[in-house]
């Protein structure tokens, strides 16, 4: 049996404070995964999410390819893992890699050049929407959420 997913979560901030902290409360989590090319490459920022995580629990960083391998791999009794990506395009890797998730939660992407504002902390650009409408095409549901005691949003109402 594949890894435990308990939440799979884009938050272009990926590992902050409050947020992270009543998640992990949430599902029990023992583990994060990023997965996240180009912070595989920056220590500074890799020291920094550790730093940000509670205590005990375990924090990868690795890239899609790893992420893949590493999330595909057999389910270790006790692991239970909150999946953090930046944007939907990991999403789609992962499930093109074979990654199972019936469920995505998405947190916040930020205002930025290209991207359209949805919500107070969501703004995608037309090529992030494709991608969350391929995603929910494959029967993954996908809720827009900030904490878990806010009502989860159909994402579908949003796009």
């Amino acid at each position: 049996m594949m890894k435990n997913i308990v939440l799979a979560r884009i938050d272009d901030r990926l590992i902050h404070g409050q947020v992270v902290t009543s998640w992990v409360k949430h599902t029990n989590a023992t583990n994060i995964v990023i997965v996240d090319d180009p912070l595989t490459k920056n220590t500074f920022m890799q020291r920094l999410l550790r730093a940000a995580a509670p205590q005990d629990i375990t924090v990868q960083i690795l890239t899609r390819e790893d992420g893949v391998n590493y999330l595909s791999g057999e389910a270790v009794e006790g692991e239970t893992i909150i999946l953090l990506v930046k944007a939907p395009e990991y999403i789609e890797a992962l499930l093109d890699g074979g990654v199972m998730m019936d469920k995505v939660i998405l947190g916040g992407m930020g205002a930025k050049e290209g991207r359209n504002r949805f919500n107070r902390n969501v703004s995608a650009s037309p090529e992030e929407v494709e991608t969350i409408r391929r995603i929910l095409a494959r029967g993954v549901e996908m809720f827009y959420q900030l904490v878990p005691e806010e009502r989860a949003e159909d994402v579908k109402k949003l796009i």
